[in-house]
């Protein structure tokens, strides 16, 4: 059995069994979900973090390539009471050490406890509790990774759906889910995917007919350009956000986020739509949320279990945005209608510049 040691923010170190060898550090969080977890595992959003599943049995139905939302593991490493050999196996060729044997209950409940929290794990033959303290003394705060869109955005400007004939987005990817752009060609739309730190002079050569902030990881604030992006574009474009979007839309609209004690990550959390009296199950993976939403955007959406903002609109302006995951990977697929409600900003628009007959 190879030594597996994973020291939490305090200094209690847990013992387990190592999977895949290597030494991390990051945010410790755990997930709900109980399947889902090639998607999970591949969600840009856990850049810079240790994630701990609540499920008992990971891998159970094995690992496949066409469930992946990105072309890597993002988590910096991995925690689980069991992991099957595929999964163990796909963790080490990635390089991102793995623990299991854990009782995650009381890791769950420790975080739940005390908040997401700093963590380091060191996994191999000769690894001792000292190794994986000194890389919990290296952990970073997550919003002191201030630069960390660069380590998750595209380099350059990808276009997809060059071909269709529906309507233009600008997709400001800031660690978009690969299903995002998936849910918007299956739409007709042409889909530019654009660095993070894009410049408006490049989205106004687009045109674009919507403006489109991804979700990603780590503190919006840090999110600079993107939201002098909202900003620029607010007044004569349709603006639509996923997550993070959605905390960067409320930064740019005068607005305010915070971290959250230990987020919403899971398959079922519950969201109230206040015009409706609706209540739909959800995909969510964030740690910080909009506290208020300022005087131009209005709350339409709630989590029925602690009341935080899941949907706004804009007041004067064309503007969707939601907290959770609506392309639903994985997950329920109550909200997918989301895509058009954006995709229908454009047309609505387009309507509006024509001008009347005399």
């Amino acid at each position: 059995m190879t030594a597996a040691y994973v020291a939490l923010e305090g200094g209690h170190v847990l013992e387990g069994r190592g999977r895949a060898s290597g030494t991390a550090r990051g945010e410790l969080v755990f997930t709900t979900a109980y399947t889902g977890y090639e998607e999970s595992l591949t969600d840009p959003s856990y850049e810079e973090q240790i994630l701990t599943f609540s499920y008992p049995l990971i891998g159970n139905y094995g690992v496949r390539t066409e469930r992946f939302e990105d072309d890597r593991v993002h988590p910096r490493a991995v925690l689980a009471k069991e992991l099957t050999d595929d999964v163990a196996d796909w963790l080490a060729d990635e390089g991102v050490p793995a623990v299991d044997h854990l009782d995650t209950r009381d890791v769950v409940t420790d975080i739940r406890d005390g908040g997401a929290m700093k963590c380091g794990i060191a996994v191999g033959e000769n690894v001792t509790e000292e190794d994986a303290l000194a890389e919990l003394e290296a952990c970073k705060a997550m919003s002191d990774h201030t630069d960390i869109g660069a380590q998750v955005s595209v380099d350059d400007h990808t276009v997809y759906g060059a071909d269709n004939d529906g309507e233009t987005v600008a997709l400001v990817d800031c660690g978009a889910k690969g299903s995002i752009v998936d849910s918007l060609l299956d739409r007709n739309a042409t889909v530019h995917v654009l660095p993070y730190d894009v410049s408006t002079a490049d989205v106004e050569a687009l045109d674009p007919d919507i403006l489109f902030i991804s979700n990603g990881p780590g503190d919006p604030a840090n999110y600079e350009q993107a939201i002098e992006l909202v900003e620029a574009f607010v007044e004569d474009t349709p603006v639509a956000g996923i997550c993070l979007g959605q905390q960067i839309v409320a930064e740019a609209l005068g607005g305010t986020t915070a971290k959250m004690n230990f987020g919403h990550r899971g398959v079922n959390q519950p969201v109230l739509d206040l015009e409706s009296g609706q209540v739909v199950m959800t995909t969510q993976n964030h740690g910080y949320t909009v506290d208020e939403p300022g005087d131009y955007l209005e709350v339409t959406q709630i989590n029925v279990n602690d009341d935080t903002p899941e949907g706004l609109d804009g007041v004067e302006h064309d503007i969707i945005t939601r907290q959770y995951h609506p392309e639903a990977n994985p997950g329920p697929e109550d909200t997918l209608e989301f895509f058009d409600s954006v995709l229908g900003m454009a047309e609505k628009t387009d309507q509006r510049a024509v001008p009347a007959d005399d």
